[in-house]
């Protein structure tokens, strides 16, 4: 069955982006000239979604209006003939058939992801982290898409990070796949170990926010047990969830960008707005300029 809709989990309070984030979701907060959440919902545009589902709280009304029409907006551009600017707003609205859900309670990722089950219904679907800004020349939601159409599991996106921070990461252990199609990036998930020591993580394969996950896991979600914080966990529903059925973890092609956090985001914007070509080259001869 193929893949067709996506969870953007949103409902947070954006903290660590306080004051910015006092009156304005930090998914909203902009990289160069579009907000952080259209980055991803736009991957997921290009690896095949359909149906775009946005998990959001009471504070995020700001994400919905982005992605509806504005008449007002649209007419003033008209009016002045900003006819490419006009092309880029009205897309926007056009990206994807867009729903949201409210979670009146913040009470962790796997909550986030349960309260979209009846909108999912029984068909596997992707889950994205808007925090997470992934660049790369294929769309990394997609590269995970193709994995699950190839073996019929739930997958996760792993990265390599140095072995002193795995313990800001869900880290796993893995078995390689034995399919040489997989070019050695795709593993068999024996053990899920969520932020552990150095000493104590299983590899240095970290998750980042991308997951294709089988309807199953709407019942280890249910299942699972409040962990620290009052949270549901999703890495604690995959790991009951591997006792039923193979997951997968997947070393994905491109660079990410943890714009969860002030010096990601601040990363992600210097090197998206470089790799621009309409603004590149100005910025880089400003940079070069800078008394470093």
């Amino acid at each position: 069955m193929r893949v067709r809709k996506a969870v953007f989990p949103a409902a947070g309070w954006g903290t660590r982006f306080l004051p910015a984030t006092k009156a304005q979701p930090k998914e909203m907060l902009p990289l160069v000239d579009k907000p952080i959440i259209q980055y991803a919902v736009e991957e997921a545009v290009a690896a095949g979604v359909e149906q775009v589902i946005i998990v959001t709280s009471s504070q995020k009304r700001a994400i919905e209006d982005h992605f509806d029409l504005s008449f007002e907006l649209e007419h003033l551009l008209e009016d002045k003939g900003d006819i490419e600017m006009l092309r880029q707003v009205r897309a926007i609205s056009d990206l994807a058939q867009v729903a949201y859900i409210r979670q009146k309670e913040q009470l962790g990722l796997g909550h986030a992801v349960l309260m979209a089950k009846d909108l999912i219904g029984h068909e596997p679907f992707a889950v994205i982290l808007p925090d997470d800004v992934v660049v790369g020349e294929r769309p990394c939601i997609g590269q995970l898409i193709h994995a699950y159409h190839q073996h019929h599991g739930s997958v996760i996106a792993v990265m390599e990070v140095p072995p002193e921070q795995t313990s800001r990461y869900g880290v796993i252990g893995s078995e390689p796949s034995a399919d040489p199609l997989d070019h050695g990036r795709l593993h068999r998930i024996t053990s899920l170990v969520e932020k552990p020591a150095t000493e104590d993580a299983p590899s240095n394969l970290a998750i980042i926010g991308r997951y294709v996950l089988t309807p199953k896991i709407f019942d280890k979600l249910e299942q699972t047990q409040r962990g620290a914080g009052g949270e549901i966990q999703l890495t604690d529903a995959i790991a009951a969830l591997m006792e039923e059925q193979e997951v997968f973890g997947y070393e994905f092609e491109g660079t990410r960008y943890d714009a969860g956090t002030t010096m990601g985001w601040l990363q992600a914007s210097v090197e998206l707005a470089l790799g621009r070509p309409d603004l590149g080259p100005a910025f880089r001869a400003y940079l070069q300029g800078l008394q470093l």
